[in-house]
């Protein structure tokens, strides 16, 4: 079965997810800046909201009586709202990091381990 000559479905939106997912945890993995890790956060979370869209969505389902419906949009609609609450706080804390040391580098904040 070639994804590249099949109708768009529910198997191309989870390929997509997953690329989203992993590019997140890479850009988490290997940058050094506080604002890049958190795009790598958000990529991660953009990626779970596509594939909970995509199981919600009757349409992008062979087989409708196991779509999950509007659980699936309303789950993504959730950490939609997550994400922003989780990006302002980080960004604040960032801005202020960046105030005290002039620097937004992760491996430079040691002073808040406990």
């Amino acid at each position: 079965m070639n994804l590249l000559t099949q109708p768009v479905g529910l198997a191309h939106y989870l390929v997509v997810g997953a690329i989203l997912f992993v590019a997140g945890v890479v850009c988490m993995a290997t940058k050094r800046n506080g604002i890049g890790v958190l795009m790598g956060i958000e990529l991660v979370l953009n990626g779970a909201n596509l594939n909970f869209v995509a199981f919600g969505s009757p349409s992008l389902r062979a087989d409708s009586q196991y779509a999950i419906g509007l659980d699936g949009h309303m789950a993504a609609l959730f950490v939609i709202v997550l994400a922003a609450a989780e990006a302002a706080v980080a960004l604040a804390i960032v801005l202020s990091f960046y105030r005290d040391h002039a620097t937004v580098d992760v491996d430079e904040a040691d002073e808040l381990e406990g």
